[in-house]
């Protein structure tokens, strides 16, 4: 399949230097609109009794079968204030979900277009990508008032293959501001490699090495407008902060990996029965 680069070489060379790129008007009003109503479709049809709290402070979902079994599925888990002291939802589920994953890209149809779309596999080719998978997808939410915070990580550690080849693709939905917890990143982090690997073992998930301190004075705001997709090299240091605002930052999040010339690490939290079907293959 003969797929033709949609980055100029200036796109490029940003990519290269502050291992993030951002591209406004990537998605169309009517892709846009599409996702949202049909995540209000799911939200519909979701039984709250059968989901967990998803934080990337301890990672306590990440001891929950129903968190490893999302690699595969259409899964739903709640914000970590959305509950009160009896363990009851404080406000409609709507309001209370933190994200949906980690499958809608290849099980519902909606998704898949927009994940599966020319443009998306263009952008990938541009990046050198010769049989690039979507390993995983993530409707994100951060909710007004309760979106929880995103500490600094790298896209490798949770996502690992050998040499390292995975992208972040961040399609903002809405308006993503300083006030409603936009994504910060610090510019040309990740020509300083891989800090730790998020790892599964027989005993559940960890990193198998303490974080480092990060200076927030490194970090810079990446303010965007709806359609605008933000692209993150696996090695980029990147993170968000809770949104404390009255309004919504709703996102659409995928997550790539090549799979010509390298190997998907057997210790990754995602094991999947078989790796999804790449997007194209050069």
């Amino acid at each position: 399949m003969g797929i033709i680069g949609n980055l100029s070489a200036e796109q490029l060379q940003s990519f290269n230097s502050q291992g993030f790129l951002v591209i406004e008007s990537f998605a169309s009003p009517e892709e846009i609109e599409s996702l949202r109503n049909r995540v209000d479709e799911l939200l519909d049809e979701f039984d709250c009794s059968s989901s967990v709290i998803f934080s990337t402070k301890n990672h306590s979902h990440a001891k929950d079968n129903y968190f490893y079994d999302s690699a595969e599925n259409i899964s739903f888990f709640f914000e970590e204030k959305a509950f009160d002291d009896e363990g009851k939802l404080k406000q409609p589920k709507k309001l209370s979900i933190n994200k949906v994953g980690h499958a809608l890209h290849e099980l519902d149809p909606t998704f898949r277009k927009v994940s599966y779309s020319e443009k998306v596999s263009s952008l990938l080719s541009s990046l050198g990508y010769k049989r690039p998978v979507i390993i995983q997808s993530m409707y994100i939410f951060k909710q007004p008032g309760i979106g929880g915070e995103v500490v600094p990580h790298q896209d490798n550690s949770f996502l690992y293959t050998e040499p390292t080849t995975c992208t972040g693709l961040w399609l903002a939905l809405e308006d993503a501001t300083i006030r409603n917890g936009c994504l910060w990143a610090d510019p040309g982090s990740h020509k300083k490699g891989l800090v730790r690997r998020f790892v599964r073992g027989d005993d559940g998930v960890y990193f198998d090495r303490p974080s480092p301190s990060y200076d927030q004075k490194n970090f810079v705001p990446i303010e965007v407008k709806a359609g605008s997709l933000v692209v993150i090299h696996g090695d980029l240091i990147h993170q968000s902060f809770e949104n404390q605002s009255s309004t919504s930052r709703h996102a659409y999040s995928l997550h790539v990996v090549d799979t010509d010339g390298c190997s998907w690490a057997e210790d990754n939290w995602i094991r999947r029965k078989q790796l999804p079907v790449p997007l194209y293959s050069s």
